[in-house]
């Protein structure tokens, strides 16, 4: 009979960790658009008017929930204490999504919506999004691609550079959210065109 209750102890052991026994991140970061549109705010789109943003592809080293340093061309650290609240790609996709639908009033969709009517596709792939030591910049870096419903692509690169002032996880994020929504800004003044 001894054994019921040591048999809940055993099952309650892995739930330890979600309430603050393992050994995770105090805090973690996440993107916030500069500008967000306001709630109950309706708009429509024609056909092919919408706009579609969909999730960067990214090098294996933002495959992570870890904000890498670019120590050299060949090097790559993680920043100590830092995490993302999930991977950098969809984070920065949301925010391109809210800033283009802000900055340029056109309905934006996000993959999952794509059947409705794709409209301008954006595209792209999130090339570097963390910390240069070397310069102490938050840096990100963007290759965009947009396909037109009718056909035709174009393409083009966004950089945006932050100072920071110290190579911490409160110095870095801020710096990185406003990089990403420099380069979000950059994105839909080219897709607004």
């Amino acid at each position: 009979m001894r054994l019921k209750p040591l048999a809940a102890a055993l099952l309650l052991l892995p739930l330890a960790g979600c309430f603050g026994g393992g050994g995770g991140p105090d805090q973690l970061l996440t993107l916030t658009a500069a500008e967000s549109r306001p709630p109950a705010s309706p708009r429509t789109a024609g056909q092919g008017a919408a706009v579609t943003v969909a999730e960067p592809s990214v090098p294996q080293a933002l495959r992570t929930n870890r904000v890498p340093v670019y120590v050299n061309e060949t090097t790559i650290q993680y920043l100590t204490g830092a995490a993302w609240v999930e991977y950098p790609g969809p984070l920065f996709a949301r925010l391109l999504g809210e800033t283009i639908a802000v900055r340029t009033g056109r309905v934006v969709l996000d993959p999952g919506q794509y059947s409705h009517d794709p409209g301008t596709r954006v595209t792209g792939n999130l090339v570097k999004f963390g910390l240069d030591p070397a310069a102490m910049e938050a840096v990100a870096i963007y290759d965009a691609a947009i396909a037109q419903q009718g056909g035709g692509v174009r393409t083009n690169r966004f950089e945006a550079r932050v100072q920071v002032s110290e190579a911490t996880a409160e110095a870095v994020a801020p710096a990185l959210n406003q990089a990403a929504n420099q380069v979000a800004e950059q994105v839909a003044a080219w897709v607004g065109q």
